[in-house]
């Protein structure tokens, strides 16, 4: 079934926090025009050079063409989003939302009406990490004072031994929470029937408990949120009664394999200025993540129900990435759904491996191509359907990079010339030489912006070690980058491909916790990228052409070693070296939060020598009470 437009209903009171330069329909317009239309323009600018430079005169040119162009016109978008970004940063409050400036103020909000449920939507996860993590948040909202927040654990577990656990970690949280009354209220429920996945559990929630609280604060399995972050997502939504969402950003932090740490360290980095464009263009209507956001119960119950997909699986049935879709929902209703993209306090997960990041990623794939019938819907905002739209698109252009790099060997095999395949950098006349220009700078503009927007700043260098560590750090990521990003990109092309060819996903629970990878599994899990990367040599051997093995060996080199990226990469013993050579530091191991330090303690994992962690014993109660 498809939603229809939504009923009418009254608008929104006015929000008690003064809106004024993002409140304007026309500054947002104008704002959106700012990033579409110089976008456009160097797209086309990239197309008409290499029309110019390399004219076509054949069916492979003109495919080689087309796929440069669009691969191309993606990257210029990329590019501008961090021009964007940066241009905004420099604007400082004058780019912020009322919302946002009221989130980063010092002054303290007073409590309003509404009380919050901090709720965890767990399925077979390890119940020793996820009441670890609430034993930690649950002492940071009590050092706030807050009396107005409950925490809530949503299982949906099938195993009955894994259930057990949870339940017997429930009964030991409960002992130790009777031992402080200032400690909030934590409860804990296992659905019977888990109905609808995650987005069914939460529903669930909401229909059962969603009188007794007027918000929830929507955390996974490997979230951590401090009670000051908590606490002030609260406050905002009390002001602000427009508002139906709040998305906060979670940095990925905890995690000590050398591919966590480089992922942890590219994500601080890079992330920042892609992060405040999105937050200026899209205005009041952003886009939900699934978690580390606050939400009005209200709104959400009403209007983020989601149907059943039209058709069979992979493309029908249940929406896998439900989260972009019930934000979506939320705005077509007229309500807010903001994003603060610079609110601390905040964290998640990540895989640690490069085979468990692939897993997730094509579990991903198939939930975003799913959205091909989402963008249909009627009434839906056009900003909603761009945030879809860019995730679908996002899959969609790594197939287009494998026929491009493609396409682009067999022109250049067959004339002699790498041409197009090389950003025109080997071309003659002005066309060529203003073609390499242009594509190396939309190229390279990211990651220089990103590096010239912390280096501007003592503080955010101080947060990555210094200038001199992160420097070196960004050039070992982008050494590690390089390496990757072969394998990423054939191993996400070939989800597209088996998504569309019919093939189910099965949506199972994320390893969490640092893993090394056997050789043995990275070989079976990997072979079809050495089996590709011989290929490829020995296509590049048989060509001759010297210039052109040169060009793609590195492409080539990195699939037929992949299986060794995904061993090598896993060792935790590697990230801690890096981390001790102050290599890959971010502000969670420069000035750790007290939170994570006392999560690494119960973890047992040392904390980061930039700053030891300083806390109180951990003392776990035996289990005393039933569930």
């Amino acid at each position: 079934m498809v939603h229809s437009a939504p009923p009418h209903r009254d608008p929104p009171a006015p929000s008690t926090l003064p809106e004024a330069w993002h409140g304007s329909r026309r500054a947002l317009t104008a704002r959106r025009l700012a990033l579409a239309l110089p976008s456009l323009a160097t797209a086309g600018a990239i197309a008409w050079l290499a029309a110019s430079a390399y004219p076509a005169g054949d069916a492979l040119a003109w495919a080689l063409l087309a796929t440069f162009s669009l691969v191309m016109g993606w990257q210029a978008f990329t590019a501008w989003q961090y021009l964007y970004g940066f241009v905004a940063g420099l604007l400082g409050d004058r780019a912020a939302s009322a919302l946002e400036r009221a989130a980063e103020s010092a002054v303290p909000m007073p409590q309003g009406e509404g009380r919050t449920a901090a709720i965890v939507a767990i399925h077979a996860e390890d119940a020793v990490a996820v009441f670890a993590r609430l034993r930690v948040m649950a002492r940071s909202l009590a050092r706030e004072g807050t009396d107005d927040i409950d925490i809530f654990v949503l299982s949906d577990t099938r195993d009955g031994a894994i259930a057990a656990v949870e339940e017997h970690e429930y009964a030991r949280i409960q002992a130790w929470a009777s031992a402080d009354p200032d400690l909030p209220r934590i409860r804990y429920r296992r659905r019977r029937e888990n109905v609808g996945r995650k987005a069914g559990n939460v529903a669930e929630f909401c229909a059962s408990h969603g009188h007794e609280y007027a918000f929830m604060i929507v955390l996974d399995a490997d979230s951590l949120m401090t009670g000051a972050a908590m606490t002030r997502l609260a406050r905002l939504m009390q002001a602000s009664p427009k508002v139906g969402l709040i998305q906060t950003v979670s940095y990925a932090a905890g995690r000590d394999t050398l591919f966590a740490r480089v992922q942890q360290f590219a994500v601080r980095l890079y992330a920042p200025l892609a992060l405040r464009c999105l937050e200026t263009w899209q205005g009041p209507e952003g886009s939900y993540w699934g978690h580390n956001a606050i939400l009005r119960i209200e709104a959400f119950a009403a209007h983020a129900g989601l149907p059943v997909l039209p058709g069979r699986a992979p493309l029908g049935g249940e929406i896998l990435c439900h989260d972009i879709v019930e934000g979506a929902l939320m705005v077509r209703a007229g309500w807010e759904v903001r994003l603060l993209p610079e609110f601390r306090g905040t964290w998640e997960e990540m895989p640690t491996n490069l085979i468990d990041l692939l897993g997730r990623e094509r579990r991903w794939c198939q939930g975003n191509l799913q959205h091909l019938r989402v963008l249909p819907w009627a009434g839906l905002t056009g900003a909603s359907r761009w945030h879809i739209g860019v995730g679908i698109l996002s899959y969609f252009v790594l197939p287009l990079w494998i026929a491009f790099l493609g396409l682009g060997a067999w022109q250049a095999a067959r004339s002699g010339d790498l041409g197009l395949l090389a950003y025109g950098l080997g071309g003659t006349g002005a066309a060529a030489h203003a073609l390499a220009a242009l594509t190396v700078a939309v190229l390279a503009a990211p990651k220089l912006l990103s590096l010239t927007h912390v280096l501007a700043s003592r503080e955010r260098r101080a947060s990555f070690g210094g200038t001199g560590r992160l420097l070196v750090s960004a050039a070992l990521e982008q050494a590690v980058w390089v390496i990757l990003w072969p394998v990423m990109t054939l191993f996400t092309a070939g989800a597209v491909c088996a998504t569309f060819l019919g093939k189910v996903v099965r949506w199972e629970t994320q390893e969490r916790d640092d893993r090394q990878v056997s050789w043995a599994e990275a070989f079976r899990l990997q072979a079809d990228a050495v089996v590709v990367g011989a290929m490829m040599l020995l296509g590049l051997a048989f060509a001759g052409n010297l210039w052109l093995g040169l060009w793609l060996a590195p492409v080539a080199l990195a699939l037929l070693t992949s299986p060794a990226q995904s061993v090598w990469t896993s060792r935790s013993d590697l990230g801690r070296a890096a981390r001790a050579r102050g290599l890959f530091l971010t502000a969670d191991d420069t000035a750790m939060a007290p939170e994570l330090a006392e999560l690494a303690q119960i973890r047992g994992v040392p904390a980061s020598p930039a700053r030891p962690a300083q806390r109180e014993p951990a003392v776990w109660i035996p289990a005393a009470d039933e569930v």
